[in-house]
């Protein structure tokens, strides 16, 4: 015992002088921190494809702040032939893509007997957001769904919630919803074989709206109509899509009202995020790398989560669109390096709050794609996005870090493999933080773990010959860094190495380094680190 107790006493004292440590190099500040994992159960459970993209409908001609910066990105005009598009959306093996944005209220689907030719989207400063209403060739549509099927995704559609309605003086959509255009779009989509995976009904059409809205009650009525539909033309069908609504900005009295009338005919609940204010705001950046700011961020989530709660409804929780800055983002910083410390964030924030899938505005297009608009070439939080979906699992773990407060850190479950995955983001840009991890309720084979109480107590488990051939005992790290460490970097290294693409135009392999779970986690200045850590087991991980 007398051993034991004076072991306890130095792992108190070195734990004491580790957590304590702070000093100075030529390099900047260093200092040492503790992320604590209590894996005794999940707060939590994500879709296990949490990581979902946009595609939206803006022509060339959308510009913000006298920018153009949409291109050819559009539902109706992307190049689906670029092989690098093909192989960022495979390589997710799959990618959840919600299909819809503002001008989704305003476009009509080629139907056999249409009466009105089916045309372009065109600047017209006098329609309802600024364009006139386009239409969708089912030739398009076709050629969407194939090129899907090919790359692996799911599909989720946001169909128009304007239809057969007008709009009052102060914004107020009169009238019920018009399914008819809706309705022969569906029975197309199963006539042809195509597999949704949800149909969404409406964009930023609740609450005060985003140019109109529409009344909780109305809203709730016309979702059950797209359920009675959805009920009838997938008749004998194993598995129907999901009803999705209402995609936008949450307003807690129109979504508690809509959510109680829609308790049966609603499977999703969709909300969109733009925390960060315009694209042209000249403090975006600063407002990235200011934690504290950020911390506001989880207010949405948050709400949303207790108004289901608080419901009967078996509706889950989504953020079907989300790009950081509005109006298209910024350029140079949206689309570069730092941007992965908000939407990181983000995503560890929305998962913790029981959100099933986060959209990110956009896959292409705009100052926020996760590719470029004119190249397809993928920009850092592409690569940031594939690392989560990669390695984090579906169970989320409660976690907290200890020694700064610039630096974020999440947990979960790793994804198809044992252990755990921390994510570790540090917003500090002078100071290194060595960060050791605890848990609560941890199995792993010679590793300290807390009890409940913060009681130290000490596992003494033999680790057998083929255990430590397996690597028991070291974790696999991805170290995300920007180019010449410049935050506004487009180009991204990963464990001291450039990520690029291939001659070919083919995603990169992302290798981890190996490193010793005995030494603590180094995470650099302006760094995000993805851990993997096999010899942890936690009770929570087991289901």
């Amino acid at each position: 015992m007398s051993f034991l107790f004076k072991l306890l006493l130095l792992y108190l004292w070195l734990h004491w002088m580790d957590e304590g440590s702070v000093f100075v190099s030529s390099n900047g500040t260093v200092m040492s921190g503790t992320v604590l994992v209590n894996g005794t159960a999940s707060i939590a459970k994500t879709d296990d494809n949490f990581v979902c993209a946009t595609l939206d409908w803006w022509p060339p001609q959308k510009c913000d702040y006298g920018t153009c910066s949409w291109g050819r990105a559009s539902l109706l005009n992307l190049d689906l032939a670029n092989p690098i598009l093909l192989n960022a959306i495979k390589a997710f093996s799959p990618l959840k893509i919600r299909m819809g944005g503002t001008l989704q209220d305003n476009v009509f689907y080629e139907t056999k007997d249409g009466k009105i030719p089916c045309a372009p989207f065109v600047t017209n400063s006098s329609e309802l957001f600024g364009f006139s209403k386009g239409c969708l060739p089912m030739s398009r549509w076709d050629q969407l769904n194939i090129f899907f099927k090919k790359a692996g995704a799911e599909v989720v559609f946001g169909l128009n919630a304007l239809n057969g309605r007008t709009i009052g003086l102060d914004g107020s959509a009169i009238g019920a919803w018009n399914s008819s255009n809706a309705e022969s779009l569906i029975r197309y989509t199963v006539n042809k074989g195509y597999n949704i995976h949800g149909w969404e009904l409406g964009n930023e059409l609740c609450g005060s709206g985003i140019g109109a809205k529409i009344a909780a009650e109305q809203y709730a009525a016309d979702v059950s109509s797209l359920q009675s539909i959805v009920d009838n033309i997938y008749r004998g069908f194993e598995v129907k899509p999901l009803v999705i609504a209402p995609g936008g900005f949450i307003d807690t009295n129109w979504f508690t009202q809509f959510v109680q009338k829609t308790p049966k005919s609603l499977q999703v609940v969709t909300q969109h995020i733009y925390n960060l204010g315009p694209g042209n705001d000249n403090q975006l950046m600063n407002k990235i790398l200011d934690p504290t700011y950020q911390d506001d961020g989880g207010q949405p989530f948050r709400d949303l989560q207790a108004i289901l709660k608080n419901s009967s409804t078996s509706a889950v929780a989504w953020v079907g669109e989300a790009g950081g800055a509005y109006n298209s983002g910024q350029n140079r910083v949206s689309n570069s390096f730092v941007n992965s410390f908000w939407y990181l964030d983000q995503l560890g924030m929305a998962a913790s709050y029981d959100t099933k899938t986060y959209c990110r505005q956009t896959l292409i297009g705009g100052n926020y794609g996760l590719l470029d608009t004119a190249t397809f070439v993928p920009h850092p939080d592409y690569y940031s996005a594939l690392l989560w979906h990669r390695l984090m699992g579906s169970n989320v773990l409660s976690t907290s870090f200890n020694g700064t407060k610039g630096v974020r850190a999440y947990a979960h479950c790793s994804k198809q493999s044992q252990g755990i995955t921390l994510l570790l983001i540090n917003f500090g840009a002078n100071t290194t933080v060595r960060v050791r991890v605890e848990t609560e309720g941890s199995a792993s084979n010679g590793s300290l773990s807390l009890q409940k109480g913060g009681v130290p107590r000490i596992n003494f488990a033999r680790m057998s010959k083929n255990s430590r051939k397996k690597g028991r005992g070291m974790r696999e790290e991805y170290h995300l860094t920007p180019e010449d460490g410049n935050v506004q970097s487009q180009n991204v290294v990963l464990n001291g190495k450039m990520v690029a693409l291939n001659s070919s135009g083919g995603i990169p392999h992302m290798e981890p380094v190996n490193k010793s779970t005995v030494h603590p986690i180094i995470v650099a200045p302006s760094s995000i680190v993805f851990s993997h850590i096999p010899s942890i087991i936690l009770p929570a991980c087991k289901d």
